[in-house]
């Protein structure tokens, strides 16, 4: 059992899916810690706003350290828990947006919608992935659906319900934070598909272009869900603190006067 255990802690040097996946675990572990902690800091109003950005970035952490064990043990993608992870930190994610644009009068009604839209891009991606045959058909149906929802959220972001509150806004900080959300949701998010196409069947992968590897997936993912997920938190934070000197700024004033 000893043997077993050291095992399961050695990271290979010369295995960079290894490697990303302990830096993942501990980055996302440290954000949780700092954007818990920082609640105290912003106004009351973004408490809820920092404290999804800790519940994200934590609950990835947690599939993290499991993940790295699993590839480590067995060399193969941890499919089913990457998509567990997805499929509770993803809605956080979109869970941002509504709290950003509330203020503005966004309605439950948006929430929900782009609530549906992550779980439609999360469940026809894990359909596509978790019960490939290896032809590009099926990678290429499920990959299709899946991009469905994440069009809905890319166009609500910059387009859509979202682009509108946050543009009606009467705080500059979040209509500039919103468009930062709207280039992860284009740029970062995009590297998902990248990895989805390197699975067997995938058009990049070895059964179609031939540019990536299957062991390139996790790589990828890796380093998305870093990025994102961290970086999504980032900007909340930035906006949180931005207007809560707003408000505190004149209280100070007084007093010093």
């Amino acid at each position: 059992m000893r043997n077993m255990f050291l095992d399961v802690l050695t990271i290979p040097v010369d295995d960079p899916v290894a490697f990303t996946f302990f830096i993942g675990y501990m980055a996302m572990a440290a954000a949780a810690v700092f954007f818990l902690f920082e609640r105290s800091t912003v106004a009351d109003k973004w408490k809820t706003s920092l404290l999804i950005s800790g519940l994200i970035t934590g609950i990835a952490a947690v599939h993290y350290y499991y993940m790295r064990d699993y590839y480590i043990m067995s060399k193969t993608t941890p499919i089913a828990l990457r998509y567990i992870d997805w499929t509770l930190t993803v809605p956080l994610m979109v869970v941002e947006f509504y709290l950003l644009v509330r203020a503005a009068g966004a309605k439950v009604a948006l929430l929900w919608k782009l609530v549906l839209a992550a779980l439609v891009m999360l469940v026809f991606g894990y359909i596509g992935e978790a019960f490939t045959d290896g032809s590009m058909s099926h990678s290429f149906i499920w990959g299709t659906l899946s991009t469905l929802g994440y069009l809905y959220i890319l166009y609500s972001a910059w387009m859509g319900e979202v682009a509108k509150l946050a543009a009606a806004s009467e705080s500059e900080a979040v209509r500039k934070g919103v468009r930062a959300l709207a280039w992860f949701i284009l740029v970062g998010w995009a590297i998902y598909p990248i990895g989805y196409m390197a699975m067997p069947g995938g058009l990049l992968g070895p059964d179609g272009a031939g540019m990536l590897r299957p062991s390139d997936l996790d790589l990828i993912y890796n380093i998305g869900d870093a990025i994102n997920k961290i970086g999504f938190g980032l900007v909340v934070y930035g906006i949180a603190r931005s207007e809560s000197a707003i408000k505190v700024a004149p209280a100070n004033a007084a007093s010093v006067v």
